[in-house]
């Protein structure tokens, strides 16, 4: 339903929309981004690489979302958001299919860039489109149960990468990833309710609402925290798959992407945490995250594959609360511009995520897996801070 005029909305359950196309699009925002993790090694064995140049792949796309996602907002602000969430995902379909298609690293990683450039528009708008959509006692649990579409598409996504690479090719698996994001694009045009507000034009200009979210306090802390949540999920991750491919393990690329079935308990945790985060607040949510972060990333140190899984699991569902509050934190303090708000924290978000694929090669060299995971317990010991001095006190929804 359009609402006209300056009459404000009144909400009742009969009119919040309905989740299963938000967590659509959250699945296929997530499906592609990190498809290479799990066939990492494999692709050092084909193009004849270093680690740390095939770690390009995770890096060009989470860089390409980086660089893309405070535009996407602001288009998505001026167009429509429905407009932009669903275009965004048929470019990001193309992108990925024609990944098939690289000779070369280099044309891999070109793609893979394109991957991240197209993926703001259904991330970053995604999560304005709620915000804006959803009752505001509701808001919080609609994102939990968006995000956990996110889990599901980054599950799916590496646990399929491994598979298809292994059993058929990794270039049908971008085929393959491709069409599925197609698939979903035509859903989500059917299924996505076309916003109450319509477009939201705005009179200041695009330099200037940005100057003014970056200067709010809490939402700078914000950004911060994305930026510290991806680094953690995407350095863990992605080294993680060197020390099981290493001996005594000696993972392939199919076991390797099973090792991303932890995904599955952050599917189921993060709607609790959204309703959880509605009655405690952000800040406690965010410190609670950052101590199963820690706790999971020290148990991956030690022998035996099951306790390095059992640390992969207190890690992600960790990781996955702390964005459900982050991002949900950002509904509450953004005074105007929304989608560039949740844009900016999309950007520090993925370049996190950048410095997460890249960063920890250094102390991989140096260290070992236990020099990345004293990188990770060190950027969860940082998230932690800046929630509690960034956030000085919680704000609560209300009915």
């Amino acid at each position: 339903m359009r609402v006209g005029g300056d009459c404000p909305v009144k909400f009742s359950l009969q009119q919040t929309p309905r989740t299963a196309p938000v967590v659509l699009a959250g699945f296929c925002a997530f499906l592609n981004l990190f498809a290479t993790q799990p066939i990492l090694p494999l692709l050092a064995a084909i193009f004849h690489a270093g680690k740390a140049a095939v770690s390009l792949t995770v890096t060009a796309a989470t860089l390409g979302v980086a660089l893309a996602a405070p535009f996407a907002g602001r288009i998505a602000d001026r167009v429509g958001r429905k407009r932009v969430i669903v275009w965004s995902v048929v470019m990001l379909g193309i992108a990925t299919a024609l990944s098939a298609s690289a000779s070369t690293l280099g044309w891999l990683v070109f793609w893979r860039f394109l991957q991240g450039l197209a993926t703001p528009g259904v991330f970053g708008v995604t999560v304005a489109y709620i915000n804006d959509e959803w009752p505001p006692e509701r808001a919080a649990s609609a994102v939990g149960a968006y995000v956990s579409g996110t889990v599901l598409g980054g599950f799916s996504g590496r646990v399929l990468s491994g598979i298809l690479s292994e059993s058929l090719n990794w270039r049908w698996m971008f085929v393959i990833f491709g069409v599925v994001n197609l698939a979903i694009a035509v859903l989500l045009a059917m299924g996505l309710p076309s916003e109450r507000a319509g477009v939201h034009p705005h009179h200041s200009g695009f330099l200037r609402a940005a100057g003014a979210h970056l200067r709010n306090r809490r939402l700078l802390a914000t950004y911060v925290c994305g930026f510290c949540v991806l680094f953690t999920m995407v350095a863990l991750f992605t080294y993680v798959t060197f020390h099981l491919a290493a001996p005594p393990y000696r993972l392939g690329p199919r076991w390797l992407g099973s090792i991303f079935c932890v995904y599955l308990v952050g599917a189921v945790v993060t709607p609790w945490a959204g309703r959880g985060i509605d009655r405690i607040g952000h800040r406690k949510a965010v410190l609670g995250a950052a101590a199963m972060g820690v706790t999971g990333a020290l148990i991956t140190l030690a022998p035996g594959l099951g306790l390095i899984l059992v640390g992969l699991t207190f890690c992600s569902c960790g990781v996955f609360i702390a964005q459900s509050a982050a991002v949900s934190y950002i509904g509450t303090v953004a005074e105007h511009s929304r989608a560039l708000a949740v844009g900016l924290y999309v950007s520090f978000y993925y370049a996190g995520g950048s410095f997460g694929s890249s960063a920890p090669a250094w102390f991989w060299d140096a260290y070992g897996w236990s020099g990345c995971v004293g990188l990770i317990v060190f950027v969860q010991a940082a998230l932690a801070g800046i929630a509690w001095f960034g956030w000085p006190r919680p704000i609560l929804r209300t009915d």
